[in-house]
């Protein structure tokens, strides 16, 4: 084997094959027939979804206008009696009953606030729940079609490591059903005597363990006995 290789180096081929050794994992780490799809990064950036949201400020311009116009009336209504609570609050001693009453109004005036914002752009929510449904429909068709288009047999979903197809090769409930009715034929129906869900029995061990693991305490006036 030496003669060998100290043959392949006076050729000059050692250090081309060992090019090809060292390459040769990173080619393994690829696996042919394997994807993966960000389901939500596709939806919102397809042309369907772009386009509405562009669409969606036109259309709905009155109602955004509105909601804007409001929003800006609502914090110029809640900055000085926010400014008010927070120079009470901070004086040597402040009335705790006032301090509340002037919360709960701060409160109360923004929920209403925010309640009429949502029923004045409650037109672009439904507008937007809308269209994405629209491309929910059919994102499903689309990731089966390029999958087939690419010879692709398994797709990820990284943001959730989720499965979003699989191939029907890759299906194995019923080999898993086949197996576990050879394992198990039957099951018992009838529990024993004091039989406990295995949820139970676990925390119960658990307390035994612990309880038996505390060190024992002397008795009150009780000095412990040396040797």
């Amino acid at each position: 084997m030496k003669t060998i290789f100290s043959s392949l180096a006076a050729l000059g081929l050692v250090t081309a094959g060992a090019a090809l050794i060292s390459e040769a994992p990173a080619q393994a780490q690829v696996v042919r027939g394997i994807g993966v799809v960000n389901l939500r990064a596709v939806a919102v950036n397809t042309s369907a979804y772009t386009t509405a949201a562009q669409q969606r400020q036109v259309t709905y311009r009155a109602q955004i206008e509105q909601a804007e116009q409001r929003r800006q009336q609502l914090n110029a209504q809640l900055q000085p009696l926010a400014q008010r609570f927070n120079t009470d609050r901070q004086a040597a001693n402040p009335n705790q009953q006032s301090l509340q009453q002037q919360y709960q109004q701060i409160q109360q005036i923004q929920q209403a606030g925010q309640e009429e914002i949502q029923r004045i752009l409650a037109p672009v929510a439904l507008s937007v729940a809308y269209v994405e449904e629209q491309i929910s429909d059919q994102l499903n068709t689309a990731v089966e079609n390029v999958a087939r288009r690419r010879n692709i047999t398994l797709i990820f979903d990284p943001s959730t490591g989720s499965p979003i197809y699989a191939d029907a090769a890759y299906n194995m409930n019923q080999d898993v059903i086949n197996e576990m009715n050879r394992l198990l034929p039957a099951a018992q129906l009838v529990p024993p005597a004091g039989w406990q869900p295995r949820e139970i029995r676990e925390a119960q061990a658990a307390q035994n363990g612990a309880a038996q693991q505390q060190p024992q305490q002397t008795p009150a006036g009780q000095q412990p006995t040396g040797r």
